[in-house]
């Protein structure tokens, strides 16, 4: 037996292990679900002791349903999971997993600002945040889902901290959020205008220009970096590329970006947990990209389709893209 772990409240419920976790039904439980049924989708009946094996040293969210179907929260775990959409999940850990904590400075407050821009496609305004560097920008990212990549990513800290660390180039950060992230990021020509000619020029005119998001924010990363072929890179956490356009289920749908890249002479990182749907994908479409000869970079973390995934690619996902050695 591999030793228990220690830095999760993991009591009478769930029994850890080395890699293996014990769940033991509480009063009312149904069945188990997490990163590792794909939460709602796959559910794990549960009536007794239930012994499951985890990756070594990974990140685990968990909670169970009642007979109804209804998620609650593992009553012995009174510490919440880092998720924001769950808010019954709770986690654990196997092995000797440790956060990746990334570096962080804080930005001064003049080199932060919120705008509004009118959006012809979407005939409104739409909100942007604006990170700039210390010094001059030597290129622009746009950000998908910008709000939660500050605040929960806290992008704009882990860039200032790599910048003044000389260790990536200055880049302006554009934090964009979406009205309808369902149907925009499915390939919506109005959120293409919207991004590469009405908000590239007015905040990235004369940079090299490059997209970021996760999940179906970085699924709209791919395709407007492959839409774009002037741009010099694009990063992806945990891509949707099971989503069509006009789709709505991104579990079964075909991979429509996958058929659809072309050769490209900017760079391409990608990051996924292992403990989610979108593993196959994320394997196949960096194989693509090998394919077409994308210089790309390719990683699997010990954990599932959440923050704390993504949170910790964002200094390498920078590093790999704005680094140093490259010639910006």
């Amino acid at each position: 037996m591999g030793a228990r772990a220690q830095r999760w409240e993991n009591g009478r419920v769930v029994e850890v292990w080395g890699r293996f976790a014990t769940f033991r039904p509480p009063p009312g439980a149904a069945a188990l679900v997490g990163d590792f049924t794909d939460w709602k989708r796959r559910p794990l009946p549960i009536s007794g002791p239930l012994t499951l094996e985890f990756p070594p040293d990974a990140y685990v969210e968990y909670a169970f349903l009642d007979e109804a179907g209804r998620p609650f929260a593992d009553p012995d775990a009174p510490r919440p999971a880092e998720n924001p959409w769950w808010p019954y999940a709770r986690a654990f850990t196997t092995g000797d997993w440790r956060l990746e904590a990334p570096p962080l400075l804080s930005v001064p407050r003049e080199r932060l600002r919120r705008e509004r821009v009118f959006s012809e496609p979407f005939f409104a305004k739409r909100r942007v945040f604006v990170y700039e560097p210390p010094e001059a920008p030597r290129a622009v990212v746009f950000v998908q889902d910008g709000v939660a990549f500050f605040r929960l990513g806290r992008m704009a800290e882990v860039a200032e901290a790599l910048v003044q660390a000389g260790a990536i180039h200055p880049a302006r950060i554009v934090f964009l959020e979406p009205e309808d992230r369902d149907r925009e990021y499915r390939m919506d020509p109005r959120y293409r205008a919207f991004v590469l000619e009405e908000v590239r020029p007015r905040y990235g005119e004369g940079l090299p220009a490059g997209f970021w998001g996760a999940s179906l924010g970085g699924l709209a990363a791919l395709w407007l970096w492959n839409e774009f072929p002037e741009a010099a890179f694009a990063m992806a956490h945990s891509p949707a590329t099971k989503a069509v356009p006009g789709g709505r289920d991104a579990y079964a749908e075909p991979e429509w970006l996958l058929d659809r890249l072309v050769p490209h002479g900017g760079r391409v990182y990608l990051e996924v947990g292992v403990l989610e749907w979108l593993l196959a994908p994320a394997r196949r479409l960096a194989a693509r990209l090998s394919d077409l000869g994308v210089v790309h970079g390719y990683r699997e973390r010990p954990s599932g389709h959440n923050w704390v995934t993504w949170r910790q690619g964002i200094a390498p996902g920078l590093r790999y893209l704005l680094g140093r050695d490259l010639p910006f």
